[in-house]
């Protein structure tokens, strides 16, 4: 049930990361993966990574979710010479730190076209194709901030919220096409992005890189940062046949740290 041979999936944000490790756990079970980030050499690298034991065949296609209309003229060439997707793994680097009432109204708007905007071009672009073969499996990559606010993120509280929103609309009017639309909620996990919000923080309190590693380390129950692999099975779970009465949900995947249900 959850073997995804015969599908294809589109990742976005795919050299490095989450990103990265959901490609990776897409392509283990099966799947044909175009991967999609702004940097080539990177994701040439993740492409020819991914596993091909299926016979499957991976590609990877450049693009800048901070460029919507050129973000569609790729996508749809690519469509056009590729054909349909079954499978989108919306993901994209989150906004700067900061507070939010000191946050610039134009980094609200950047977030929000980047985040939003960017993943509705991807979504638009991709649904023909997901009706006609009545499967398709929307996952968004988004924050655990959708359940609790972080402190000291206030763009991308804000924004985040948002996405989750507009993904749980799309879970009720797309699912009489066997269409879900599911979001991911990483928690503190070991990524560049929480490495550079650490460093932020110590910097800004004066403390070391390891004293701020072991605080927040406390606050989660299960003792550690997650691994994007950890989030990557769990998107492929999501994208698989198995989770097809799964429907507009938020999936925390946060070691037990965020406090509400």
């Amino acid at each position: 049930m959850q073997d995804l041979t015969g599908k294809k999936a589109m990742v976005c944000g795919a050299s490095k990361g989450i990103g990265r490790a959901s490609a990776v756990a897409l392509a283990q079970r099966g799947a044909a993966v175009t991967v999609l980030a702004r940097s080539a050499a990177p994701l040439e690298d993740v492409r020819a990574s991914l596993d091909t034991s299926g016979g499957q065949t991976h590609l990877a296609l450049t693009a800048d979710f901070h460029d919507l209309e050129g973000l569609k003229t790729t996508i749809d060439a690519h469509l056009e010479t590729h054909g349909a997707f079954h499978i989108l793994v919306n993901n994209s680097g989150g906004p700067p730190a900061g507070p939010a009432h000191l946050a610039d109204v134009k980094d609200f708007a950047a977030a929000f076209s980047q985040h939003l905007l960017g993943g509705h071009v991807m979504m638009q672009a991709l649904l023909p194709g997901m009706k006609s073969d009545n499967y398709g499996r929307i996952i968004n990559i988004i924050s655990t901030s959708v359940k609790q606010p972080l402190k000291g993120l206030g763009v991308s509280n804000t924004v985040r919220g948002a996405v989750a929103n507009w993904a749980k609309t799309l879970a009720g009017e797309l699912a009489g096409w066997g269409i879900t639309v599911n979001n991911v909620l990483p928690g503190a996990t070991d990524t560049d992005r929480l490495q550079d919000i650490l460093e932020g923080k110590a910097a800004k309190l004066g403390k070391t890189l390891d004293e701020i590693i072991a605080v927040e380390k406390a606050g989660i129950p299960a003792g550690r940062f997650g691994m994007p692999e950890e989030l990557g099975a769990a998107v492929a779970f999501l994208a698989s046949p198995a989770a097809a009465y799964i429907n507009g949900i938020n999936l925390p995947v946060d070691g037990g740290r965020t406090s509400c249900l």
